[in-house]
């Protein structure tokens, strides 16, 4: 139990500092953590971000969290897959520290930091909905977990009072069939409605959606039928992306030649035209990624109408956010791994009343390794020596820190595999990105053993927020160049990813630094 000083202290205390008694009150109560997070959900596909999508109000109950809390504009994963994301989120480390840089990776209980943490600080701690890590999430005083990627419809669950794992499966059924989404909300409030009210609580209820193949539930079969999705520019035209030597061109909307396209998965024609076969594929793509979208949302609205209901809702830090970002056309790419803006960057709203802000904005650079140690400040608990990530809190509260960095480091391990994106590391600033496709497997689990051209991308995103240009190769910008490779190095010395341990992956680096034209 969590014990704090009494009313009358904190009052003469604020005192002498000329604080308000009623903010000082607030700042010492212990809030309860709601993490809510979903599966692949772009920036894009929340209004609240004001993209191309926001027309379409696909996120009404998140924007409502941005209205009220803090949306946080340059927010990034480190390693845009599904099980590494997961990984660093609970650790608080980069893929190569944490032993999950890939899918085949697992996360075993005594490196799932945060839940001990929480428990320490004197947390109730609950783990629902999506999991992915493989190992039991034993760390936690409750979990109710999907199996792998689990089921859009009647999900079986992985849950703690129902056996040894993984053999405690709870099957979840309906009349009609249930989705997911309403699953997995169903046994997060009912465990908030049973859980031990003499502590606070950490729940973590993690959705499914909109994760491919995108099966939304069927009230939403017909939202945006008559609705014509706005397409990117650069799904019909982005000629100066990337390099001209790149062989791999990733998984695609509508490109027949790629060995997936969105065409095949939305079961479009394959006797269209090429343009009408892509601009099919893209429409029935996005309309069922938003429903998908819309179901989370909904869901998100049901956890807040608890709280109010309870009188939790300003007591309860409440975190949206997604495990990485997701390629909706842009470049004509569909799934994540790359490092371009789309997948790398993922929706961070909070709402906390009584130290955040409502309606404001954050755009210091935040990636993933910060997430665990930002909500155990939050719980007031200083975070495990072996986390590698910052505290956040004083970013989301307006208060950036004059020592903040000014990179994110982000590395894509799983060369070619699945979706056809070479292996690759890079740093974001705020306003450049310079990626190195080196094109190895090297180590890695699962990995396609087959190389692939090394090629250099520099992007100017003040210039081209697209990243139309690639101006690895332009004499223009070589002072740049020059500065972010020497800023990329040091910050792979400063995370421990050095690359002395891989000959090949040093003799490829050194052969294949961009040239002037």
């Amino acid at each position: 139990m969590i014990l704090h000083p009494a009313p009358f202290l904190i009052a003469f205390l604020a005192a002498l500092a000329g604080i308000p008694t009623t903010q000082a009150a607030d700042a010492a109560r212990t809030p309860n953590i709601l993490w809510i997070m979903s599966d692949d959900h772009a920036v894009n596909g929340v209004g609240a971000y004001g993209g191309r999508l926001a027309a379409l109000d696909p996120t009404p109950h998140l924007d409502r969290l941005a209205r009220e809390g803090v949306r946080l504009d340059r927010a990034f994963c480190t390693n845009s897959i599904c099980t590494p994301s997961r990984a660093t989120l609970l650790t608080g480390q980069y893929s190569h520290v944490n032993g999950v840089r890939t899918l085949n990776d697992r996360l075993p209980a005594a490196r799932q930091y945060l839940p001990h943490a929480m428990k320490t600080a004197g947390y109730q701690t609950a783990m629902i909905g999506k999991w992915h890590l493989q190992d039991e999430p034993a760390a936690f005083d409750f979990y109710s977990v999907l199996r792998g990627q689990g089921e859009y419809f009647n999900p079986v669950f992985l849950q703690k009072d129902k056996g040894a794992w993984p053999n405690n499966e709870h099957r979840t059924r309906a009349y009609d069939s249930i989705h997911s989404e309403d699953a997995i909300a169903d046994v997060s409030l009912e465990w908030l409605k049973t859980r031990d009210r003499g502590r606070p609580f950490f729940l973590m209820t993690h959705f499914k959606a909109p994760h491919d193949n995108f099966e939304n539930a069927e009230r939403y079969d017909f939202l945006y039928a008559d609705t014509t999705i706005p397409e990117p520019e650069s799904l019909w035209t982005s000629p100066h992306h990337r390099d001209a030597a790149a062989e791999v061109k990733g998984t695609s909307i509508g490109r027949r030649n790629a060995r997936r396209n969105m065409g095949m998965h939305m079961f479009v024609d394959p006797g269209l035209p090429e343009a009408d076969y892509k601009r099919a594929a893209y429409q029935r793509y996005l309309k069922k990624y938003l429903r998908c979208v819309r179901g989370v949302d909904d869901n998100v609205g049901r956890l807040l109408a608890y709280l109010k209901q309870s009188g939790e809702l300003d007591d309860t830090v409440i975190l949206y956010t997604s495990d990485q970002g997701f390629m909706l056309g842009e470049h004509d790419y569909i799934d994540k791994r790359w490092m371009y803006e789309e997948s790398l960057r993922v929706p961070f709203l909070v709402r906390y009343p009584r130290s955040i802000r409502a309606g404001t904005t954050a755009d210091a650079l935040v990636t993933n390794v910060d997430f665990a140690p930002t909500l155990l400040d939050f719980a007031g608990v200083a975070a495990p020596p072996q986390m590698q990530g910052r505290s956040a809190r004083p970013v989301l509260e307006g208060r950036v820190p004059a020592d903040w960095p000014k990179a994110a480091y982000y590395r894509y391990w799983m060369h070619l595999a699945h979706h056809d994106n070479p292996a690759h590391y890079g740093i974001r600033t705020a306003d450049h990105k310079l990626i190195f496709f080196y094109g190895l497997p090297l180590d890695a689990a699962g990995a396609v053993k087959r190389e692939t051209p090394p090629t250099w991308e520099l992007y100017d995103l003040r210039r081209d927020p697209q990243e139309m240009q690639n101006r690895a190769a332009d004499p223009a910008y070589a002072p740049v160049l020059a500065e972010l490779r020497s800023e990329l190095l040091r910050l792979k010395r400063h995370v421990g990813d050095d690359d002395e341990k891989f000959p090949d992956l040093m003799r490829v680096r050194a052969a294949s630094w961009p040239r002037a034209n």
